[in-house]
């Protein structure tokens, strides 16, 4: 009798981890970051598309932005876009991309196929510089605010709420621009 209820109860209880574990990977974008409050990270990389033009850190503050790391391999990417265009297109807070472990010929493709948004694409091939940041895995934002200091990360797409709820009332706290 037990042989016959063992598969049984081994599938109720890998239904259960399974629930356990989708329920976690809800929370995902509760990950608390140790670089909120702090600078961000020093670096010098080169324009998506322009190897001779270096941006450093440096070159990205006085006034506030969002920081998005995107690439044309992910998927989610492709989800957030839109939402991305729209917050660029606003006008509410400037956009930068930080162009994640991507080879640039598809970067660059996939930018004339679903638009740019961003005030600038930062090339980081090796994806160093993604790793400062503590980067998991693309999409991931920074909100960065005038001075250089994030304030805001978000893991996995940028939506209308997140944007909503989250950057524009910090933007607006930062004394940025009137969302």
């Amino acid at each position: 009798m037990i042989g016959r209820l063992a598969p049984i109860l081994l599938f109720a209880l890998l239904g259960i981890l399974l629930a356990v574990g989708l329920k976690i990977a809800d929370h995902k974008t509760d990950l608390p970051s140790p670089l909120i409050g702090k600078m961000i990270p020093e670096f010098s990389l080169p324009l998506l598309g322009q190897e001779e033009v270096i941006i450093t850190h440096n070159d990205l503050i006085g006034e506030p932005f969002l920081l998005n790391v995107w690439a044309s391999w992910c998927v989610t990417c492709r989800v957030e876009h839109p939402f991305i265009e729209q917050l660029a297109k606003s006008g509410k807070l400037r956009v930068i991309g930080l162009n994640y472990r991507d080879e640039e010929s598809d970067a660059l493709a996939w930018l004339r196929q679903f638009g740019n948004p961003y005030a600038m694409n930062i090339a980081d091939l090796p994806g160093r510089t993604a790793i400062d940041f503590g980067v998991y895995a693309a999409p991931e934002s920074f909100l960065v605010d005038p001075t250089g200091r994030i304030v805001f990360k978000q893991i996995g797409a940028v939506t209308p709420e997140v944007i909503e709820n989250e950057i524009l009332p910090r933007v607006r706290e930062m004394g940025g621009s009137n969302p």
